[in-house]
């Protein structure tokens, strides 16, 4: 799944006129760049959740035929529902009872992302998700096996604990990549518009949510202007798949 659904107001005013999802970087729009990092790596069944400029959106996939593989909209234009309720409203999508990786529309990297996905199938955790060891102002708190046990704010110095444990907590910050295994549909009791991050949270008590760090890798969020001119200079690595 591509989350592409999102209002992009930190990239305001080039979002003023398009989704996120169709801001470019070095002219290669943003979900051409996902889509061809997931095709990549094998992934040929795509589900996209689209909101703001949705029709944008699906006008670019089919003139470009989808990039020949399957992909499915999840339409949330009457209500963006964040990313909690955008995987829920999607999960007609994934009925074949085997993990899924879902990637953010405004990051690139070179991560790894079968590597992360056959973590996960090792360590058979409820989600995996993809981390590393830099500065944000909202970070996960992971134990010495880096299981999720919290959150913190770093400029409100909000903090929640989901898991109690005697070992210092490292703070990582998520890198917008994850692979979640589908009995999680069975554990939502949020409706509406909920964060996957405090869905998450709720879980962490009684189920492992495991993170595993990519901090070698070349990663950057394109949620800002400035942030989309410092990856201009990137080579096209993230189409590479070592």
């Amino acid at each position: 799944m591509i989350f592409a659904a999102g209002l992009g107001r930190r990239l305001r005013p080039i979002t003023d006129s398009r989704p996120k999802a169709l801001v470019e970087l070095n002219g290669v729009p943003l979900l051409e760049i996902s889509i061809k990092r997931l095709i990549n790596f094998g992934f040929n069944n795509i589900v996209i959740n689209v909101h703001h400029f949705s029709s944008l959106i699906i006008d670019f996939l089919r003139k470009n035929d989808n990039f020949g593989i399957s992909i499915t909209i999840s339409d949330e234009s009457d209500l963006l529902l964040d990313t909690g309720g955008g995987l829920k409203k999607a999960s007609f999508f994934f009925d074949d009872g085997n993990p899924f990786l879902i990637h953010n529309v405004d990051v690139v990297s070179n991560i790894d992302l079968m590597m992360l996905y056959k973590s996960h199938l090792e360590h058979n955790s409820l989600a995996t998700l993809a981390v590393m060891e830099r500065k944000s102002t909202r970070q996960f708190l992971v134990n010495a096996n880096y299981e999720l046990c919290g959150w913190k704010n770093t400029k409100t110095h909000e903090l929640k604990i989901a898991r109690e444990t005697d070992n210092y907590l490292k703070p990582v910050s998520f890198c917008g990549i994850q692979v979640i295994n589908p009995e999680l549909f069975g554990l939502i009791h949020e409706s509406g518009i909920f964060s996957i991050t405090d869905l998450y949270l709720r879980l962490a008590s009684e189920h492992t949510i495991k993170t595993i760090p990519f901090n070698n890798a070349i990663w950057f969020d394109l949620g800002t202007p400035e942030n989309l001119e410092n990856a201009c200079g990137l080579k096209r690595n993230w189409e590479l798949t070592d």
